[in-house]
């Protein structure tokens, strides 16, 4: 698609009005879009919940709801009617369930891609990713995610590479392409003493001018006036709920929003504008592993940053602001019961999540001390029978396989089964689905979007929102 044909095919009316108030005309969702009509936009905030089913979105609002009285961001944004709304159909070129470099590839290069692959056809085609598009048009370009920043979502607006998984040349690619402002994890891909070949990145990226920081103090220090590299942790950042629960992990994690608030200071005063993509990737790692307390604090956190993103641009005006998923996972959800309001409920009493649970069990475990760490963070009491069998997974006794992400073989299938039995929440599996997902739009080029659209559609959307033609 060309940037004539998507201007040309770009009317839109917005979804949201008649769910909010199915009396009211649907002239108020048409006037706020036209508000935006012939503005250009100058910056580009791009927030993605990897992995998030539509199932995660209604959970968080219902447990910001019922725990503290309001709305989640994402939510109160379809009440207000301030955005316009549309569903996205998420394919990739080799399936119809896509993972997650091809989701971004799509956006990124503007063509579907096979899973697996970043920006590169199946014929070995490559095609240019769109932060580099908008580097060659003059702006800043950067990525802040709560995974490895080389990972899949981030890289696939930024890199060409066949495989997803080489993860330390993309860090050399960053490098090289001179993006802006890099923050997430994945120190075991700029380390000297954690990559193969030994390169030490960090030196690299400082006598390339940047500031290079692996605390949160040190990104609140960070000067506006040159470009910033921030890895917080050797792979993805803890899991939102359990940094929470530790002062030393606050200390030295920022969050998602504090990163993204740190990287629009640094790129706000360019005189051509910035672009800027915002991933909470952990939202997919909790679905892969059916664990509810990451799952739902991590979909809070990214809200958080889904604020910090909308203050900005309601201020600048010239800022579009997209919010999405790049596919659903685990299609988790609330199962009707007579109990179901106090069972999900029961949710508010987990302070940690399931990977810190499962982490903090041993061989040597007695099944009162199991028990015993299961109500403390969970305040759930788990049958002598369930300690038992969980137990097992690390006597040897049971076998789990189960979760993309489980590198070390943690029970999270058996102990999500045992969860739901008195919070409520089901999972249909541990992986990727092919629901056509949310997707919500604001500012200059929100007018474009269209109620349902192709993930490829975002590519053009953004080029034509900024008036960038599509040359490079």
């Amino acid at each position: 698609m060309n940037r004539r044909k998507f201007f040309k095919n770009g009317s839109i009316v917005a979804l949201g009005s008649a769910l909010i108030n199915p009396f009211q005309s649907s002239a108020d969702t048409v006037n706020i879009a036209s508000t935006f009509k012939n503005k250009k936009a100058k910056n580009i905030i791009f927030l993605v919940s990897d992995g998030m089913s539509s199932g995660t979105l209604n959970m968080a609002d219902l447990y910001l709801n019922r725990t503290y009285g309001k709305s989640s961001h994402w939510l109160q944004l379809y009440k207000d009617n301030k955005v316009t709304r549309a569903l996205m159909d998420t394919a990739s070129a080799s399936s119809i369930v896509t993972d997650s470099a091809a989701g971004s590839s799509s956006w990124g290069g503007g063509i579907r891609v096979p899973n697996g692959s970043l920006n590169v056809s199946a014929s070995g085609e490559k095609h240019l990713p769109i932060w580099q598009k908008f580097k060659k048009a003059g702006k800043k370009a950067g990525c802040v995610t709560t995974v490895p920043i080389t990972h899949a979502t981030p890289a696939g607006f930024c890199v060409n590479t066949a495989s997803r998984n080489s993860q330390p040349e993309i860090a050399e690619m960053y490098l090289e392409l001179g993006f802006d402002v890099l923050m997430g994890g994945g120190n075991d891909y700029f380390s000297a003493n954690k990559r193969k070949d030994q390169k030490d990145l960090y030196a690299a990226y400082a006598a390339k001018g940047y500031q290079v920081v692996q605390e949160k103090k040190g990104l609140e220090n960070c000067s506006n006036a040159k470009p910033i590299l921030g890895v917080f942790d050797q792979d993805a950042l803890p899991y939102y709920v359990d940094r929470n629960q530790d002062p030393q992990l606050q200390q030295k994690i920022p969050t998602l929003a504090e990163m993204a608030q740190k990287a629009i200071d640094n790129m706000k005063d360019h005189d051509k504008g910035f672009v800027l993509q915002i991933e909470s990737g952990k939202v997919d790692w909790a679905a892969h592993a059916n664990d509810i307390a990451g799952l739902l604090h991590e979909q809070i956190q990214f809200d958080e940053a889904i604020q910090v993103a909308m203050d900005f641009a309601e201020k600048n005006h010239e800022t579009l602001v997209i919010i999405t998923t790049d596919h659903g996972n685990a299609n988790p959800g609330i199962i009707y019961g007579k109990e179901a309001n106090d069972q999900f409920d029961s949710i508010q009493k987990y302070t940690h999540s399931n990977e810190w649970i499962l982490n903090s069990i041993h061989a040597d475990f007695t099944l009162s001390s199991l028990r015993e760490l299961v109500e403390k963070s969970n305040g759930m009491t788990l049958s002598e029978e369930n300690a038992k069998i969980l137990l097992g997974y690390y006597t040897g006794l049971e076998k789990e396989d189960g979760g993309l992400y489980n590198f070390k073989k943690l029970p999270f299938k058996a102990f999500a089964e045992m969860q739901k039995k008195s919070n409520a929440v089901g999972w249909i599996s541990m992986d990727h689905s092919a629901d056509y997902v949310e997707l919500a739009a604001y500012g200059p080029g929100s007018q474009l979007l269209k109620p349902f659209v192709k993930n490829t559609d975002l590519h053009y959307l953004m080029l034509a929102a900024a008036e960038v033609e599509n040359k490079f």
